[in-house]
């Protein structure tokens, strides 16, 4: 699998997955507007988005990827740079996230409806799923006392994941979910019905 992943590919996921991460630590410090952040503090939410932002986002992609590859097809994921810089500077300036980090570029014959569709559900359905097992650190880390990061890699992981999902799922633009309902409505509605309820439950419980 890892040899499919071509070496600019790599560099490419890489440096948008430290992106990420770093837009999500400046979102929640506060961004450069924030005073009296330990450095600490910033070095843990940093770790923390590397983990839950991070893999959410790369497995993802990589979901769409395999997906595409499955049908016969080359994909790869291409950063955004213009997009990551921007993505960064909103995260300093103003404590928000908003990223459009690349996308998964996918070459060869024209995508029938069907293929389209199953390729975009790959990303959300890897989201809701990564959901679980982030889940089961919330609830070993309880029963187990596994220590407070346990539990907050856990949370903080199954928002994220949640978030990804519903909002992709989003029939709208380039979104996945303008492709899934395209060619089956029956299991659009189950995905972004899926994703929305866990991610209100997220929001509430978590």
């Amino acid at each position: 699998m890892l040899e499919r992943i071509s070496t600019r590919e790599r560099k490419d996921l890489g440096i948008a997955w430290l992106a990420l991460a770093l837009a999500f630590t400046l979102a929640l410090v506060g961004g450069f507007s924030a005073t009296g952040v330990h450095l600490g503090t910033a070095a843990l939410f940093f770790l923390l988005s590397l983990i839950t932002v991070g893999v959410g986002f790369v497995l993802h992609e990589l979901a769409h990827k395999f997906t595409a590859m499955r049908y016969g097809y080359w994909a790869e994921f291409q950063k955004d740079n213009q997009m990551l810089l921007v993505a960064v500077a909103i995260a300093a300036l103003v404590g928000v996230v908003f990223a459009a980090p690349g996308a998964t570029m996918i070459y060869g014959p024209t995508l029938s409806k069907k293929e389209n569709g199953v390729i975009s559900v790959a990303g959300p359905v890897t989201n809701l799923l990564l959901a679980i097992p982030f889940g089961l650190l919330v609830i070993g880390g309880m029963m187990f006392d596994l220590g407070w990061f346990v539990i907050l890699v856990g949370a903080v992981g199954v928002k994220i994941n949640a978030m990804l999902a519903a909002f992709n799922m989003l029939p709208i633009g380039p979104l996945d979910g303008k492709k899934v309902l395209a060619w089956n409505p029956a299991i659009f509605i189950v995905v972004i019905a899926v994703s929305f309820v866990l991610l209100f439950g997220a929001l509430f419980y978590l």
